[in-house]
């Protein structure tokens, strides 16, 4: 794939969604859980693409998960332990859910954010640092 193809809709959430490169599918893109390597290892995509808080659409993204699962929870619960729901169960349950899927979601919300922003904005050449132009620190060992 040249870095002037624009990927399938599809295939930017798909990858995302498997925590790969939205633009190419190369990976690994995480070096923890919540730290992103600056550049796509195969096809050198940048993934700050050049706007300082870049990532506030990824916590976005986040919030709107926490979101909809509370919303999914709350409603799901109550319909299923309906006349009687155990309010305890319930507010223990739902703290817990609350400060787990957060965390859970972090880097999925990097990569959907980044698959949008490619989507709504595509790459253009700037965007990209070539493997050979990368500087030691920034390049994944292989092993």
């Amino acid at each position: 794939m040249t870095q002037s193809t624009r990927p399938p809709v599809r295939a930017l959430f798909y990858r995302a969604v498997r925590l790969r490169c939205p633009n190419c599918g190369g990976g690994p893109v995480f070096v923890t859980w919540s730290r992103l390597v600056p550049n796509c290892p195969v096809c050198g995509l940048g993934f700050e693409r050049g706007e300082q808080g870049y990532w506030l659409g990824a916590y976005f993204f986040n919030l709107m998960a926490v979101e909809t699962v509370f919303s999914v929870w709350v409603v799901g619960f109550l319909l299923w332990t309906w006349p009687d729901p155990p309010w305890g169960f319930f507010q223990v349950s739902t703290i817990l859910l609350m400060l787990v899927v957060p965390f859970a979601f972090f880097p999925y919300s990097k990569t959907l954010f980044l698959a949008f922003d490619l989507l709504v904005r595509p790459p253009t050449e700037e965007d990209f640092i070539l493997p050979h132009e990368q500087s030691p620190g920034t390049r994944r060992r292989s092993g």
